[in-house]
């Protein structure tokens, strides 16, 4: 009965108001720098750090107390390994705020096997995130092999997907990254179709300028923030899949709209352009700040 009633009324988080406690910090902009899955079988463990090391390195690099983990830098989702990472993040006076979660499997597949294997994907990841004590995943859209993208299809696997985080108190949000199958236009309508308080958008603020045109992308970061709850990515650079656009944001209009829609939760810091992931993780937040302030 607690977790209808629960699941009826939506996620309740409370959200910092100071600007430095809504930052955060993803963790996919260090990929170098983390050991993921396969780097010690592909013998490239030296020097990297754990992803449970990387909450008190962000902490003691850019003062920064918030994490957004990427999937494929957890070792394992074994009980022993989640339960470790937690608890090292928890010692470094730390919290996560959602996991980047990527798989292979595409809801809207016109081969139900491959859509019941994308919906076992995402709910494998929510009992991660209750493990880890995150708020929320980002499960992501990949593109099918055998079908276009499909809102009633992808509306009906991701019902299922926000009916499970619900019962366990994780909210599901989905991020305008694939031009093609997570259009922000597109996902605004499997959202809206879905229509549960647990599935949410994730807006990026430089995917969809990498793939499309400055109106076209604005216009999608408005409808996303329109539906957005805990999580948004801040880019100030992005290059697009063909490398031939860089894509510079208008941070100060994407803020803007942020602020238009009342958005009240986290910015993820993803540098994600060539060079430092250091310094220009330094540069988002200041500029992150002056914005929020």
């Amino acid at each position: 009965m607690g977790t209808a009633l629960a699941a009826d009324a939506g996620p309740s988080l409370k959200f910092p108001a100071a600007a430095r406690e809504r930052i955060a910090i993803a963790s996919y902009p260090f990929r170098e720098h983390i050991l993921g899955r396969t780097g010690a079988s592909m013998g490239t463990a030296v020097g990297k750090m754990e992803l449970k090391e990387f909450a008190a390195h962000v902490s003691a690099k850019f003062n920064i107390k918030k994490i957004e983990p990427w999937s494929a830098h957890f070792r394992s989702l074994e009980k022993a390994y989640l339960e470790e990472l937690r608890a090292a993040v928890e010692k470094a006076g730390g919290a996560m705020v959602n996991i980047a979660v990527d798989g292979e499997h595409s809801p809207y597949a016109a081969d139900s096997a491959e859509r019941e294997s994308a919906i076992a994907f995402s709910k494998e990841w929510i009992d991660a995130a209750v493990a880890i004590g995150s708020p929320s995943v980002r499960t992501n859209i990949p593109q099918a092999k055998d079908a276009k993208p499909d809102v009633e299809r992808t509306a009906e696997s991701l019902r299922r997907v926000a009916g499970y985080g619900a019962a366990k108190n994780v909210i599901v949000n989905l991020e305008n990254d694939n031009p093609v199958s997570e259009d922000p236009f597109f996902l605004v309508k499997v959202i809206e179709k879905v229509s549960s308080k647990w599935l949410h958008a994730l807006p990026d603020f430089g995917n969809t300028l990498a793939a499309r045109d400055d109106e076209y992308a604005y216009k999608g970061i408005e409808w996303m923030f329109g539906l957005a709850y805990n999580i948004s990515h801040v880019k100030e650079t992005e290059v697009g899949d063909g490398k031939d656009k860089v894509a510079h944001v208008d941070l100060a209009k994407t803020f803007g709209i942020a602020k238009k829609h009342g958005y009240k939760g986290y910015f993820s810091m993803e540098w994600d352009s060539p060079g430092d992931p250091y310094a220009g993780t330094a540069g988002l937040i200041e500029k992150t700040l002056k914005n929020l302030s």
